[in-house]
């Protein structure tokens, strides 16, 4: 197969505050938040460069400089990237549309706040665009939890996958196939944006939108259901339920950074413990996320919670059936 790397670039959007991760999104992008101690954006950027992507844009607003430090060039990541500024956020299409004057290619996008796992190679599906054998690839699953599927938008397709509507977070879901915040483009999608109306539900461009005015113009929009497990990074119980589900698919009983000080006594189980932590006293930590320099004075045991400088979140709900 050709070479990805002159054909098509990624794209990934970093700008949004999450203000529903509150109090961890008044301190870090949601982005650049844990998964077993690396940010979230560094595997999207792995996936990426794996599918032989060199050149990523990364569209970044709500404390980008975080991210900047954090990504740098992306020479330690094999890739170049190029972040660029959203003063305002004004929806997905909104960000995607800032891009069109860098954009000259095909590209496969991705959420910045989405954690993911494929049940199939995404190579495929970039190649379908690249070779034009369709104008836009929706990576998709099937959801059985309506509110899962609320979260996200639904998708009419026939037998064939080939896509005849899109509805964003609809209100009554009447199917299990929905969207995963991963999507492969063509040019005409910027053609689509510029004709998308602020939306009466959210007042935000949505790309959604700009999907089904692809999909009436008559381009091919298909969808492709290979993810086998997703989850937006919204809620701080979400960020907990991550590491969680990642400790069990990987079989650890706990990842702890070597620079954390954890004295004689102490237990940890089924958590995550970041770099340079300090645990002052022989308590038992469990089910949790310790972020990096973090000291925990704590003398009474710790359970199902996420730690972040002064902040403190008890997430009982993700621990539930996930606990060692």
């Amino acid at each position: 197969m050709p070479d990805l790397e002159s054909r098509m670039v990624g794209v990934i959007l970093a700008a949004g505050k999450g203000a529903r991760m509150f109090p961890f999104s008044e301190q870090h992008p949601k982005p650049i938040l844990p998964i077993l101690n690396r940010p979230l954006i560094a595997r999207q950027i792995e996936v990426m460069r794996d599918l032989g992507l060199s050149t990523i844009y990364v569209v970044v607003g709500h404390l980008g400089y975080q991210i900047a430090r954090v990504l740098g060039s992306g020479a330690e990541l094999g890739v170049d990237l190029h972040l660029i500024g959203q003063e305002s956020t004004l929806g997905l299409a909104h960000a995607v549309g800032s891009l069109e004057s860098y954009v000259q290619a095909p590209f496969l996008l991705m959420l910045g706040d989405i954690h993911f796992h494929l049940k199939a190679p995404l190579r495929p599906l970039l190649d379908d665009v690249c070779e034009g054998r369709c104008n836009a690839s929706l990576i998709s699953m099937y959801d059985p939890d309506p509110a899962m599927v609320r979260r996200n938008f639904v998708i009419q397709a026939d037998a064939a996958g080939r896509v005849s509507r899109v509805i964003e977070k609809p209100r009554y879901v009447d199917s299990q196939l929905k969207g995963c915040g991963l999507y492969v483009f063509d040019q005409h999608i910027f053609d689509a944006i510029r004709r998308t109306p602020r939306t009466a539900m959210r007042d935000e461009y949505e790309i959604t939108t700009s999907i089904q005015i692809l999909i009436d113009d008559g381009y091919v929009v298909n969808h492709h259901p290979i993810v086998e497990r997703d989850l937006n990074l919204t809620k701080p119980d979400d960020l907990l339920l991550i590491n969680l589900l990642e400790l069990k698919r990987q079989g650890l009983a706990s990842v702890i950074d070597p620079s954390a000080t954890i004295p004689a006594g102490a237990v940890i189980d089924n958590s995550v413990i970041g770099a340079n932590v300090q645990v002052r006293h022989p308590i038992r930590i469990s089910n949790s996320v310790i972020m990096p320099g973090v000291v925990v004075n704590s003398t009474t045991d710790l359970d199902a919670v996420v730690l972040s400088g002064e902040h403190s979140v008890h997430c009982p709900i993700a621990a539930v059936g996930l606990r060692s």
